[in-house]
């Protein structure tokens, strides 16, 4: 059970990262900094999202 909530928790850090980077992004300001931003963002934000999405599909269920 641990498993499938840290898979969610990295799937949700994951979404976060990914509406933050967009969010950096539609905001306009395209200097260094603001890139930088983006990309760590979004990097980590695919990162930690297909890191939960794969940890919740190779956790299985165990009837007890």
């Amino acid at each position: 059970m641990e498993k499938r909530i840290f898979g969610i928790i990295l799937s949700l850090l994951g979404i976060a990262g990914l509406i933050l980077a967009a969010f950096n992004f539609m905001n306009g300001g395209y200097g260094e900094r603001n890139l930088k931003e983006i990309i760590i963002y979004g990097i980590l934000g695919v990162i930690f999202f297909f890191a939960g999405i794969a940890l919740l599909k190779s956790t299985k269920d165990k009837a007890t």
